[in-house]
């Protein structure tokens, strides 16, 4: 399923509009929940890229730093055709931090320099905050807004974007042709499974969206909880669920597929089990590439989600999302983009 065939939450977007039209009206900063510690033998760097993918600035880093780029830390990737602001750690035993100022790039600068005792892990961050402009707008900006502030309220459905499947989608496909017993690299085999759960899980997503549950609780509920990957269920719903529920402290939650049995039961569990036999030959993959059955959120909202109209028209949202959340999710409730 596109990303254009998954159901809205709202009903159809109000807007259509043009994103990108430069990497400055796509900007991303990395949230880390910490900071330098100040000593120890990695350079720990704050680097703004223009146009440049995450992978690059690493090695670009590493060729400057004559070390070998498996020796540069980052905690996640970065969208290419964006500006984004992201920390890079340096491994530099022994030596002192060469002149970063000189480092040898438009497409980047190091903003700011400081050291840190060990090297930052992928996925070890909190989130990301997002800066969006779309431009060419067209459509009912009284609606949009409407749609803006019922977003903020109640969330949005917690879709794995179009990234996550590769140009044309073409992931998922190439994930069949992998459980059939094609041969891939080790990387490329990480992307394809994580692609065949994502799409088994945005199905699943978009089963309860149609239904109109899928910030509601049903039967045989596994319950995420918020800023973690932890879970717990299945329980019967009662007031204190509901109270949490209400706050955002729990979310509804959907599989993300691996080996045994997922833990919903109930109707929960039949519509997560119909859903993956849909796609059998991923499900079966995945559990013979003894993946842990595990759970996400079904419900995402939108930190300090704020907009405002720009001079030319264009519009400005900016909100901020935990790690492993889509942008693009969030702006597709409002806008459909070109």
């Amino acid at each position: 399923m596109t990303d254009n065939e998954l159901p809205f939450a709202f009903g159809a977007p109000p807007l259509r509009g043009r994103l990108r039209s430069a990497p400055e009206d796509f900007f991303v900063e990395e949230i880390l929940g910490y900071e330098a510690d100040g000593a120890g033998e990695h350079a720990f760097l704050l680097v703004e890229k223009r146009g440049a993918n995450t992978e690059w600035v690493a090695r670009e880093l590493a060729k400057f730093a004559g070390i070998q780029p498996m020796n540069v830390g980052y905690a996640g990737m970065k969208d290419r055709h964006a500006v984004t602001r992201q920390v890079f750690t340096v491994h530099l035993p022994g030596k002192a931090d060469p002149d970063w100022s000189a480092l040898p790039s438009e497409d980047m600068k190091i903003l700011s320099a400081g050291r840190h005792s060990r090297k930052i892990k992928r996925g070890a961050l909190r989130g990301n905050r997002f800066v969006l402009v779309l431009r060419e707008v067209e459509g009912d900006r009284a609606a949009a807004e409407e749609r803006l502030a019922a977003m903020a309220k109640r969330g949005v459905p917690n879709y794995f974007g179009e990234q996550r499947f590769g140009l044309g989608g073409n992931n998922v496909a190439q994930a069949k042709q992998m459980f059939g017993g094609r041969r891939v690299d080790r990387d490329k085999r990480s992307i394809l499974l994580s692609a065949a759960r994502s799409h088994i899980f945005n199905g699943v997503l978009a089963e309860r969206v149609g239904a109109g549950q899928w910030d509601a609780p049903m039967d045989g509920e596994i319950w995420s909880l918020e800023g973690s990957r932890s879970w717990f269920g299945p329980e019967e719903f009662n007031d204190t669920l509901a109270e949490r529920l209400a706050r955002f402290d729990i979310h509804p939650s959907g599989p993300l597929w691996g080996d045994g049995e997922p833990p919903s039961t109930g109707a929960v569990g039949e519509l997560e089990r119909a859903v993956a036999a849909r796609d059998e030959d991923l499900a079966k993959g995945l559990a013979g590439a003894r993946m842990d059955q595990e759970r996400r959120a079904l419900r995402l909202l939108p930190r300090d989600l704020a907009w405002r109209w720009l001079d030319d028209g264009a519009l400005e949202v900016s909100f901020g999302l935990p790690a492993g959340a889509y942008a693009t999710t969030v702006l597709r409730e409002v806008a459909a983009t070109v």
